[in-house]
């Protein structure tokens, strides 16, 4: 017979625990080394203990590869890519002049303030992650860094995010990067187990990142000054002013990347948290799937339906792509659309997974042939295929393609 501690000081126990047969309580009152929650084990039960703890793995060492490993998972990095992608767009579709510096540094700085809003979501989402299956294996989860070592690298990527953003770029992009911050580690997170409205939270976090890009190269958010509608060449005389002097005070503009993000997020959302609907509802979250999956997947054709006057109305008219963008967007919204229309009518998983694949290929398109309808872009003259005395007349142009 061996004496051994049954000491458990974790709250996340390994499920091999349950197969053991438990021991019997003892106290030894004549032996004052040993406290009272010893107990004796057979030796036949402690060849089972000693078998599933081969099922363990040793805490690795920290290296450098291993340590970005986990920063990648702690920043969540395939988000924080398609925030920066998204913030990208802000920056590739506005006519204002840039520098490679000002656009490295918004990227840079887009990223940092992700990883940090990811992180500081995780840390405080720790006993719910460990409750399902899709996030159980996240690092702070699973132990493989400390609570205090990802609260350090969330205060880093925090602080040196909005910093870059404000003395490399300028200080309206920094406050966008801070706000993005807050409102995902903050609001975003508290409301998921309060309240539904946390999607449309949720949706003005994704909102936020392509008005980063667009601030950066000296876009304005909000004038005061009359703004400009770019109707149809049909309907309006071609201007003569430049085109990035009317588009810089147009609020329109921002307004345009805002929606398409924003609404965007639904479909996408709306259509992942159906498919992992019970884990949310074991986790307590209080999210509209669990609520009500009806609700759930008619709010996803709303904002599906609402993305086709965006693209085909509203971008247009804000002079960030030429009215043929709202013929070509047509094919990607019809074919989202569809799939939101099958997802509330069927409302089942297989119409939820259709929706989701289609949300993952929609905005990169979206975002592509806005690129190439882009407002003034000739790209003929930009690949050397024109020349620019070539331009037939035309009294107006994109002052800087890409880059100056």
């Amino acid at each position: 017979m061996l004496v051994v501690k049954s000491d458990f000081t974790s709250f996340f126990f390994h499920n091999e625990q349950w197969t053991i047969t438990p021991c019997r309580k003892t106290i030894f009152l004549d032996v004052p080394s040993l406290r009272r929650n010893t107990c004796v084990v057979p030796m036949e039960n402690l060849k089972s203990t000693v078998r599933s703890l081969d099922r363990y793995q040793e805490t690795e060492v920290h290296t450098p590869r291993r340590l970005l490993r986990l920063y990648a998972q702690l920043s969540k990095s395939r988000l924080t890519a398609l925030i920066v992608l998204t913030a990208m767009s802000g920056f590739a579709l506005s006519p204002l002049p840039a520098t490679v510096p000002i656009l490295l540094s918004t990227a840079v700085g887009t990223a940092l303030c992700s990883a940090s809003a990811n992180t500081f979501n995780q840390l405080q989402e720790v006993p719910y992650d460990a409750q399902m299956m899709r996030t159980r294996m996240r690092p702070l989860v699973r132990r493989a860094v400390s609570p205090m070592h990802a609260a350090a690298f969330g205060a880093v990527t925090g602080v040196a995010g909005p910093v870059i953003l404000w003395t490399i770029v300028n200080p309206t992009t920094a406050v966008l990067g801070a706000a993005n911050i807050a409102l995902y580690a903050g609001l975003y997170t508290w409301l998921k187990r309060k309240h539904v409205v946390n999607t449309w939270v949720g949706a003005v976090v994704g909102g936020l990142p392509p008005l980063m890009g667009w601030t950066a190269c000296g876009g304005q958010l909000f004038s005061l000054s009359s703004q400009p509608f770019f109707l149809p060449q049909f309907l309006s005389p071609v201007p003569t002013v430049p085109f990035d002097l009317l588009l810089i005070d147009n609020t329109l503009a921002p307004l345009a990347l805002f929606m398409l993000s924003f609404s965007w997020q639904f479909p996408h959302f709306n259509s992942l948290s159906h498919l992992v609907r019970g884990s949310y509802a074991q986790a307590g979250y209080r999210m509209l799937s669990v609520l009500s999956p009806s609700h759930n997947s008619l709010v996803a054709l709303r904002h599906a339906v609402l993305l086709v006057p965006i693209c085909s109305i509203l971008i247009p008219l804000s002079g960030l792509t030429t009215w043929t963008f709202a013929l070509t967007s047509l094919v990607p919204n019809a074919i989202c659309t569809r799939a939101a229309w099958r997802f509330w009518r069927g409302g089942g998983e297989k119409e939820a997974k259709l929706m989701f694949q289609h949300s993952l290929w929609y905005l990169p398109v979206v975002m592509a042939l806005m690129m190439v309808h882009k407002q003034g872009m000739d790209w003929a003259k930009w690949v050397g295929l024109k020349n620019e005395d070539e331009e037939g007349g035309q009294t107006w142009r994109l002052r800087n393609p890409v880059l100056s």
